[in-house]
């Protein structure tokens, strides 16, 4: 082996010691310094939920926001979208922290009696995502919605959605988010 090819050869191990390392501690420092998750955002099931919207809309049948929610994220419960996150306990994980591919749950309030679901498609900044959701204007889709963080914890329990380009709606009650993870899963579904 020459001098060159062996220096190259320690700098792809070095280098693939180095994601190895990486990919090792996202994992402690997911849990202990609230870093991003790896994203669970999945574009096919994006389409998949999409495409659904457009033959219900076809037919002229009514389009609701839960089953894009599930069809979007993959995440499988039923109910209204007010039940979710009870729902959720226990089956899926659930959390306060925004991460791509998580469906977002609205609490019930006096404007919308049976919750609201989106998925988030991007995270965008600490206290600002932007979301997939279906039903928010009667029937539509609606993709790369803003929400904004506007609780004073920063904790994501109060939410103000960009329903109108450039117009900051009234500021929501949220419950949390349910990531696509099932808790007591397989490996490929944590």
């Amino acid at each position: 082996m020459t001098r060159q090819t062996r220096g190259f050869a320690r700098a792809t191990l070095l280098c693939a010691s180095l994601l190895m390392l990486t990919a090792c501690g996202d994992a402690i420092t997911k849990s202990t310094m609230s870093a991003p998750a790896p994203s669970s955002f999945n574009p096919m099931l994006q389409a998949q939920a999409i495409s659904e919207v457009k033959e219900k809309q076809a037919r002229g049948a009514r389009v609701w926001c839960v089953p894009f929610a599930r069809t979007a994220s993959g995440v499988e419960l039923k109910g209204n979208a007010g039940t979710w996150w009870k729902a959720a306990k226990g089956v899926y994980f659930r959390g306060s922290a925004p991460e791509e591919g998580a469906v977002m749950v609205f609490a019930p309030h006096s404007s919308s009696r049976l919750g609201h679901v989106a998925v988030v498609s991007e995270v965008v900044s600490e206290r600002k995502v932007l979301i997939d959701h279906a039903n928010w204007h009667r029937n539509q889709i609606s993709l790369k919605m803003p929400v904004i963080d506007v609780s004073e914890n920063n904790d994501w329990s109060r939410v103000q959605v960009e329903g109108t380009p450039g117009v900051i709606g009234n500021a929501r009650p949220l419950h949390g988010f349910v990531y696509p993870r099932k808790i007591g899963g397989d490996a490929s579904q944590s």
